[in-house]
This record gives C-alpha cells, sequence and structure tokens, in this order.
C-alpha cells in the first residue's frame, strides 16, 4: 500500500531526475538575458502560469523589472523586451499568438517546455527543454508517476528557482538584500 510519504517520495525521485537532466547551456543564457532585458513578461497558463507568477515576483526582489502577463499593471511590451514563457506543450494557442506578437513588437521569446519543436519554441531566441513528459504522452516508459502535467509544472518552478539563485550570483545579492524589496503593506 502506498503513503502520502512514499508518493512525496516518488516526486522527488522524479524532479532529482529532472534536475540532473536541465540543460545548463541553455539555461545559462536565460539567466544572462534575464539579467539584461530592460523589462521581462511572464506568461504560462493555469498552473504553468502560477510558476510564472512565482518567478515574477522574485525577480521583482531581485530588481529587475518583471510583469505577468494579464495583470490589470502589466505595461505595455516594447522592443528588446523579453517575453518567458512556460508552456508545457509550447501549443496553447493564447500564448503561441502572444509569442507571435512579442516578436512582432521586436522582442525577445524564451520557452520553458517539453516540446522543443513547438510552434512557440520556433519563434522563440531562447528555448530550455525539461525532460518531462507531456501530460498527454500515451508511452508509458516516459510518463510520470504524477497527473497529467505536474512534473513539468513542478520542474519549472525547480528551474525558476535556480535562475533566481544564478541571478542572485550575477547580481551579488542574498536573501536579506532582496528582502528591502519584498512587501511591506500585509
Amino acid at each position: 500500500m502506498s503513503s502520502v510519504q512514499a508518493s512525496a517520495e516518488a516526486i522527488a525521485r522524479e524532479l532529482a531526475a529532472l534536475a540532473a537532466a536541465v540543460p545548463d547551456e541553455a539555461a545559462e543564457a536565460l539567466a544572462e538575458r534575464l539579467q539584461t532585458a530592460p523589462a521581462v513578461f511572464v506568461a504560462g497558463a493555469g498552473r504553468s502560469g502560477l510558476m510564472g507568477r512565482a518567478l515574477a515576483m522574485r525577480l521583482m526582489h531581485l530588481g529587475i523589472a518583471a510583469h505577468m502577463v494579464g495583470e490589470t499593471t502589466t505595461p505595455a511590451f516594447r522592443a528588446g523586451d523579453l517575453l518567458l514563457i512556460g508552456s508545457g506543450s509550447g501549443e496553447t494557442p493564447g500564448l503561441v499568438a502572444m509569442a507571435a506578437k512579442a516578436r512582432r513588437l521586436g522582442g525577445v521569446v524564451a520557452l520553458a517546455t517539453t516540446n522543443p519543436q513547438s510552434t512557440i519554441a520556433e519563434s522563440a531566441e531562447l528555448v530550455v527543454a525539461l525532460a518531462a513528459s507531456p501530460k498527454d504522452d500515451a508511452d508509458p516508459s516516459r510518463r510520470s508517476q504524477q497527473p497529467m502535467g505536474s512534473l513539468f509544472e513542478q520542474g519549472l518552478l525547480l528551474l525558476y528557482d535556480a535562475l533566481v539563485l544564478r541571478l542572485m550570483e550575477l547580481r551579488g545579492l542574498d536573501g536579506a538584500a532582496m528582502y528591502a524589496s519584498h512587501a511591506n503593506l500585509e
């Protein structure tokens, strides 16, 4: 019989394998782009979007002009800005259209995905392919024990937090310095 602890250990094993397969060169290029972009816009649908919100918050704590696409306070996207999309399939219609528009506006598109041959990947300058099976993968040898896209979404948060650690290093910041940007009206 399975237990919650056994399930947590199975998830941790899947995440450890995913972390070991993060393409370091692509992730490092993304960290550099996050560091130098005039502004960063983060997008994703569903749970991937929730992971994006977490990243946008941490980028703000790092002093980076970061915005979550769709929020009422999100400013205009401009030439040179970075649009970072988290999409397992890379085929979500609204995100495909968003990527195309960002390119038309002169921006840079980056994608974190399970599908580096997707429509969004074709228009992206930077692609970080995470080794999680797509949520509709029919191959049982690749399929996660977790439901739907959970492994990708967890891996996305893992990637995003790893990028934050790398940016902290590049900027010479620690958690205490970032705390000065933390919300203080709560």
